[in-house]
Parts: C-alpha cells; structure tokens; sequence
C-alpha cells in the first residue's frame, strides 16, 4: 500500500519526528497539512511551516502550512475545514504536537502544567474530533498519536507528574477512540520511541550533544510510522507500538543506519515498559 495522494493533516511537524514523519510520507506523493504555531523561527529551534512545507514538496509531496494552535478550537475547526477546502478531505490525522516540561510537583508552575495538558490532552482529543467526520470517508483512515503505552508504574511519574499525566491523557485517547471508531473502519494507534530520538527537543530538555549521541535518528520514528500508516485501518487498531518492535516486524533486521553508536549504548526513552520485547537483532545492533 502507498501514500499517494494521501491527505496527512499534522499537529505540530515543523521540525523533529512530524516533519520527518511526513517527509517519509511525501516520498510517496502524499499532500500534507502542517498545523502549527511555528510561522517565524525560534531562537533555539529551526524550521517554521514554511521551511517544512518547502521540504515537502521537494521530497515529492504537496504541502499546506497553516498557522494553528491547537489550543484553540477556532484555530483547529478553520484548519480542518482549509485542509478539507484545498485538498478535498482527510484520510490520515497525525497528533504530533506536544509540550513538554520534566520537572517535579515543586517546581512546576500552573502555567506550564496548563499547557501541557490543553496542548497533549485537549488538543489531541480535538484535532481528532474535527478531523473525524472526513475520516469516515476516507479510504483506509488512520489517526495515529505519538503517545506511549499506558503503564501504571509509579517510578514513571514521580519527578514528573504533570507531564506524565499529560502525555498519558494522549494515550487514553488512543484507547478509548480505537473502540468507538472501529465501526467506521479508522485505526487509531500509538508510536513511540524505545531510545531518545535525536531532535532539538531533546537537546534542549535532557541535556545537550552528548545526549544526542547517545539517541537513534529521527529516520525510526518515519519508517515505523510508515508501517503502521500503510496497514489495513480495519484490522490494525489500538495498539501501542514501539517503533523497533514495528520495523522488526516489517523485516527489518539491521539497525544500526538509525544510530552512531551500539544499542547497548543508547539512552532509554520514558514510559517504556520493562517487559517490551527485545529482538535480537535490536539488541544486537
């Protein structure tokens, strides 16, 4: 199955994991929809709409950036609807867009709490609630939300509650969604990372290039999430992968194009749970 012709509607994807997500995914003619705030370039991280919609089309696809906050239901209703208007419909929706902040209960200011939850939570809940009723038109639609298991050890919220909980809210909506759409034939499932993925995020919340180093490109999260995005909507729903373990399963037995150093070396990702499997050509890698 391809990706041509595809309307991908994105949350976030400027830069990072969504944009190479949907430059995978341009590779096969697909037509993008960049939602985000991103219009001007951040101080500390590159790439705007713009940059990212350049980049699209010269991977092969079409592109329309849409400046949005997915914070605000105007902003999500209009993007949807302009999405809709240009290409004429949506048959994939991406919830990519997410805050983030690793702090504990202390210091953690209410207007930080606020946003991760009304950006992860609400905004996820809402991108794919205006994305809906498109959807159930779409041939072989699938929301896909870069969201991690749902696993109840305590050690993955300490330290980190407010974020924990938010990026969680995320998964519940995987879990809950994935069953009340699957009378209308749309996946809805979870991709997340085993290791760190080497983005300007990571650099700037976990602790700079040695960090980076030490994380998988962001070429595992696209291929995985091609994977998944190229799978039957009827018959792939409410799972929470891991994008090894997707990829694994896909054929792939080498690993190591996604990391300058062995797997052993790698830094763990959040919120994986311990008894994710472990092939051994990932580990071996």
């Amino acid at each position: 199955m391809s990706l041509k012709d595809k309307v991908i509607f994105i949350s976030g994807g400027s830069r990072g994991i969504g944009l190479a997500m949907v430059k995978k995914a341009a590779k096969d003619g697909a037509k993008v929809v960049i939602a985000a705030k991103t219009a001007d370039p951040h101080p500390k991280l590159p790439g705007t709409i713009y940059t990212a919609a350049d980049e699209i089309v010269e991977a092969g696809g079409e592109a329309l950036p849409m400046i949005c906050d997915i914070r605000n239901e105007d902003n999500v209703r209009d993007a949807v609807n302009n999405a809709v208007d240009h290409f004429g419909g949506i048959d994939i929706c991406i919830n990519n867009a997410s805050a983030i902040q690793l702090t504990n209960v202390t210091d953690t200011e209410m207007k930080r709490y606020d946003l991760m939850h009304q950006v992860n939570g609400r905004g996820t809940y809402m991108v794919s609630k205006f994305c809906l009723p498109h959807l159930k038109k779409a041939s072989n639609p699938h929301i896909l939300n870069l969201a991690p298991p749902l696993d109840m050890e305590p050690k993955w919220f300490a330290g980190t509650v407010a974020y924990t909980m938010a990026k969680y809210t995320m998964s519940m909506c995987v879990l809950g969604m994935a069953e009340e759409f699957k009378e209308f034939g749309i996946a809805v499932n979870a991709l997340w990372p085993r290791t760190a993925i080497a983005t300007a995020a990571v650099q700037n919340h976990l602790g700079g290039d040695e960090i980076m180093r030490l994380s998988r490109n962001v070429d595992i999260m696209a291929d995985s999430a091609y994977e998944i995005l190229t799978k039957d909507s009827k018959e792939f729903t409410g799972n929470f992968c891991i994008d090894d373990i997707v990829l694994h399963e896909a054929g792939v037995k080498d690993f190591t194009k996604y990391a300058s150093v062995p797997f052993g070396e790698l830094m763990p990702d959040f919120f994986v749970p311990e008894n994710t499997p472990l092939p051994d050509e990932v580990k071996n890698s």
